[in-house]
Order: C-alpha cells, then structure tokens, then sequence
C-alpha cells in the first residue's frame, strides 16, 4: 500500500529536509517555543536549562511512541504554574516531581483505557462548560503572581516595597508585545513572547534594575541544575501535590486533543486513527514523566509551534526532532541559563499581564465557539461553581494534605457534570407552558 503523501505541504510529514534547511527550520521552531518554555520555570521558581531540556527530550520521546507520524512540539504546560508555585514554597521541587509523576501516570492510564474503550468517555466527562471554566481559571487565578512582579521590588526575604521604575518596565513590555502581536508579520510575528522579553530586558537595562554579575561568572558549558530522585533529594510521598496536579491532567488532555484536531486539518490526516489518540496521550505522558525524573515542569503540546507549521507549510517530523535536538545543546550552555535567570520581575510581569489575559480568554472562547447557553440553568451553575471556587482558590485541607482551588473547581465541576439533570424542573415546566 502506498503511504499518502500531502502535496500541498512543502515538506510532508516524512520528508526530509536538506541539511542547511534542517537547521534553520529547526531553530525557526525553538524560537517559537523558547519564551513559554522558559517562562514557566522562571515563574515557578525552577531552572530553565532543565526545562528546556526536558522539552527537546520529551518532543524525542513523544516522536518516538508516535511513530514518526505526527509532527509536534513539546513544551513546559502553563496549567500547573498555580500549584506549582503554591508548592515550590512549601515543600519544594521533590512535591512538583512527584506532581508530575502522577500527571504523566494519569496520561499514560487514560492511554490505556482508551485503548481497550475508545475515547467518547472523555467528552462526556470534560464538555465544553466544564473546560471552559477551568480554563479561564488557569488564567485568571495567576493575575495576583502577574501583579506582585510588575510592581514590587524584594528588599529582603521578607520584604517587598512598590517601585514605580518596576512598574514602568512592566507596561512597556506589555506594550511592546501588544505591537509585536498586532503589527507584526511571517515568521517573526509568532515570536511576540520572545520579542517582548527582549524589549523589557533592554529597557529593564537602562532603567538600571539588572545585575550581570552571574552572567559573567557562568560558564560557557555547565550542567543544568539536575533534580535526580535518590541522588540530589530522597523523595517522599507527597499526597498534597499528587492530589492537585493530577486531576487537572484531563484539563490538558482536552488541550493535546485540540492540538491534534488542528493538526489532522493542516496535514490531511486523522491522527486519532493512525497512529490513534492512544498513542499521542502515551507521549505525552511519557513527556511528563521523564521531566518529573529531572527536575522540569509537566509537558504538554504547544500551539505557538502548530502554528509555525500552519504559515510554514512545512510538516516534516525530522524538523521537530532538530528542535529538540537544539534544544537539549541549548540546555548545557552555562551563560544562557544565567542570562535567563537574570530577567527582572517587571519584564515577566509585564508579559503575565497579556499571557495569563490571554489563557482566560480562551477559556472563554470554548464557551463562545461551543455557544454554551447560559439561560440554561445547568450551565449557569457548574460554570459559576467553578470560577469562584478556582479563583477564589478555596482549598481543601485534611490531615496535612491540601487540594489547590483549581484542582478542587475541576473535579467538582466534573461531578456537577454528571450529576446535574440537562433541564431544572422549573426550566421544564416552563417549556410545557409554552407548548
């Protein structure tokens, strides 16, 4: 049987690309990732070496248990970063691995059961009015983090005071990635994060708030700052942070299928047959939990590469491999971590600002494209339990161990899901009137 070849692409899925284009498609794709990537563990409080490296790793491992058929980008997932954050300050990095752990076991046990039972299950379990919530949460429960960053200078390990100076720094970064967003355009216009990074640092300089001491100590090649179980912490069992990462394991999942049906249309193919949704969400969850074995975030598929592969037209695997192969290189270099680390509070703020804006609001557009009727008093309730209780953060503590607001919103709005009847009884008894 002749394997199907896309036309219309310039590269197709199995094409391989001479070596001069190899390498510049390829770091064409890290760029398009690096900002988010790196982003996450800044904000958590993670090294970024380690995650840009278990990103290049995990994109390897996801091709491989895919089998070479379906051309994605595996990047740090910005779903955790509440928890995370929550965690980092408690017990530490040991608590997010074990996190992580439990999210790649979550994947890789839904792996599985669709597997032997299809996948239909997991519609009825996460429809639209329940992802759409939870998403906006996700967004929404970090504007504080984006605030505190734009706006507050650390004094001492106790202390934090307003600085006008971070402030400016903060809006005209935001700034910048707005113009970068809207007026940019090819290539270069999906790189508004990294851009904006940029611009902030540039400014950040001149306004005198950054120290380039680290940089020049580093070295040009240095080891990332590996978190090895057994050899750098003795993990323990972590119930608190097992319980808040993983249930929030389907809100990503809904995300990687959304990422799959968007790429079936671009290549004129339908994954979720071949090589079968199976075999993507074991992928991805191998992903995860080989970041949880050395130190990264979870991973999940990223769209700032789908759409390099959109405008591109170039569909090649081998040119998703090259960008994990550089950016594991990447990983090692000593400087680059330090140049990373010494992004200011203000620049990152200023891009949380429009960032984490911007996760709220696809959260809202679920809602729209899906036209979820709010008059309907089921949708009403399960989508106003769950932003309250998420944005709230209206944790759950028992015997030590505590459910985050996001992880308690998703699975009670998951419950509501298949508890609630399609229509109250008054919603009924209206509609007999009418008839």
């Amino acid at each position: 049987m002749t394997q199907y070849h896309n036309d219309d692409a310039v590269l197709d899925i199995q094409d391989k690309p001479k070596f001069g284009q190899w390498v510049g498609l390829s770091i064409q794709h890290l760029f398009a990732m690096f900002g988010s990537t790196v982003l996450v563990p800044i904000l958590v409080g993670l090294d970024p070496s380690i995650a840009l490296f278990s990103s290049g790793v995990g994109t390897l491992l996801y091709i491989l248990i895919t089998k070479g058929k379906i051309p994605a980008y595996m990047g740090s997932s910005f779903s955790f970063i509440t928890i995370m954050q929550a965690l980092m300050k408690g017990a530490g990095y040991p608590a997010i691995a074990q996190g992580t752990l439990a999210v790649g076991i979550v994947y890789l046990i839904v792996a599985l059961i669709v597997n032997f039972a299809g996948s239909a299950w997991i519609d009825r379990a996460l429809p639209p009015v329940v992802v759409g919530p939870i998403v906006m949460v996700i967004g929404l429960s970090l504007a504080g983090t984006a605030t505190t960053d734009a706006t507050m200078r650390t004094v001492s390990a106790t202390k934090s005071v307003y600085d006008l100076r971070y402030f400016a720094v903060a809006m005209i970064t935001l700034a910048a990635t707005i113009i970068y967003n809207m007026y940019l355009k090819k290539f270069i216009s999906l790189l508004p994060i990294l851009l904006g990074i940029i611009t902030g640092y540039i400014v950040a300089l001149f306004f005198g708030i950054i120290d380039f001491t680290p940089v020049m100590q580093a070295k040009w090649f240095a080891l990332p700052n590996f978190q090895i179980p057994f050899v750098t912490y003795k993990p323990g069992i972590y119930w608190g942070a097992i319980l808040s990462m993983a249930p929030l394991a389907f809100v990503t999942m809904t995300e990687h299928m959304g990422h799959i049906m968007v790429l079936d249309k671009l290549t004129n193919r339908n994954f979720f047959k071949d090589p079968g949704l199976n075999h993507t969400l074991a992928g991805d969850g191998t992903a995860s939990v080989f970041a949880s074995l050395v130190g990264g975030p979870p991973i999940t598929s990223y769209g700032e590469n789908i759409g390099v592969l959109a405008m591109t037209k170039v569909h090649s695997v081998y040119v998703l491999g090259g960008a994990a192969f550089f950016a594991v290189i990447f990983a090692f270099v000593g400087k680059l971590s330090a140049l990373i680390h010494t992004i200011p509070g203000p620049v990152i703020g200023g891009i949380s600002f429009l960032l984490f804006g911007v996760i709220a609001s696809n959260g809202l557009r679920v809602l729209i494209d899906n036209q979820i009727d709010f008059n309907k008093k089921r949708n009403l309730m399960i989508a106003s339990t769950i932003l309250v209780i998420g944005i709230g953060n209206a944790s759950l503590q028992f015997a030590g161990y505590s459910f985050s607001g996001l992880a308690l919103a998703t699975v009670i709005g998951i419950a509501m899901n298949f508890i609630l009847p399609a229509h109250a009884a008054n919603e009924e008894e209206a509609n007999d009137g009418d008839l």
